[in-house]
């Protein structure tokens, strides 16, 4: 009986700490580009696609490279392991997912905030009384 007892909770107290370790990994917080440079942590940051500098796809690599600027107007080189984003033209706002190596922000995901054909329709039906 004493022996199943400390097998039932090794495998709890094994259990908390996976889920403990899955908690704190998908927890991932927004910054700016300064900030991703000095946490060497995986973090969010928000900003706009710098339209006139280069964008392109890498087929050896299988990477999407494109310069971003975050909120602070500080612009890094970001390269996102796989295929641009969709609706990547049109995107208002682009949020990386990644952090900063080599001087660049590796990605593992990108987001993209379109404009909304909604946006701005209220506005329009108090205009025009519909």
């Amino acid at each position: 009986m004493n022996k199943k007892f400390i097998i039932g909770f090794f495998i709890i107290a094994v259990f908390l700490a996976v889920g403990f370790f899955a908690f704190m990994d998908s927890k991932i917080e927004y910054a700016n580009f300064q900030t991703a440079v000095q946490s060497h942590k995986t973090c969010q940051v928000k900003g706009a696609w710098i339209k006139d500098k280069e964008t392109r796809f890498d087929a050896n690599t299988n990477q999407f490279i494109f310069y971003m600027k975050d909120e602070n107007n500080t612009e890094m080189k970001v390269i996102l392991d796989g295929a641009k984003p969709n609706n990547f033209e049109m995107a208002e706002n682009v949020v990386a997912k990644g952090k900063v190596k080599d001087g660049y922000f590796h990605a593992k995901e990108v987001l993209t905030k379109c404009p909304s054909k909604y946006e701005g329709q209220g506005e329009d039906v108090k205009k025009t009384g519909i």
